[in-house]
C-alpha cells in the first residue's frame, strides 16, 4: 500500500499513479478543467493570464494541461510553447510532429533490433507421435 500526502490539501490517501494528489482534490481539478474549457469556448482568443483570472485557476495548470494535450492554443495566439526537443513553437504538447515521427522511427527501429528470436520447436518426424520434445 502506496500511502501520501495529497500535494493540495495535505490529507493522507491511497496513491495508485499520476498526480500526488487525492480522489476530492483530483474530482475539484477535473471540475476546473471543464470550468476553464468552457470559458475558452465561450470566450475565443483569451489568453492564458485572463483564463487564469476569470476562472481562478494558477496559470501554471493550464500551461500543464497545455503539455498535456487537453488544451491548444488556437492558431492566431501570439503565445506558444516550444518543443521540448528542437525548440520549435507547438500549439500543445511537448514535441512537435517532426520530433515525433522521429522518436516513433527511432523507436520501432530498435525494436526491430533487439527482438528475441523465435523459440522453435523440433518436430520428431520418423513418427507421427502425439507427444514432442524440444532439443
Amino acid at each position: 500500500m502506496n500511502v501520501r500526502n495529497c500535494r493540495s490539501c495535505g490529507s493522507i490517501f491511497n496513491y495508485v499513479a499520476g498526480q500526488v494528489i487525492c480522489p476530492v482534490c483530483r474530482e475539484k481539478l477535473e471540475k476546473k478543467f471543464h470550468e476553464v474549457k468552457e470559458y475558452i469556448r465561450e470566450n475565443k482568443g483569451a489568453g492564458i493570464q485572463e483564463v487564469s483570472e476569470a476562472c481562478d485557476v494558477e496559470v501554471s495548470q493550464i500551461r500543464q494541461w497545455l503539455r498535456e494535450d487537453r488544451l491548444e492554443l488556437a492558431t492566431d495566439s501570439a503565445l506558444y510553447l516550444n518543443c521540448e526537443s528542437c525548440g520549435q513553437p507547438i500549439r500543445s504538447g511537448k514535441f512537435c510532429e517532426k520530433c515525433k515521427a522521429n522518436m516513433t522511427k527511432e523507436l520501432q527501429s530498435v525494436i526491430r533490433t533487439n527482438k528475441p528470436a523465435e523459440p522453435k520447436t523440433v518436430k520428431d518426424q520418423k513418427d507421427n507421435a502425439k507427444m514432442r520434445f524440444l532439443k
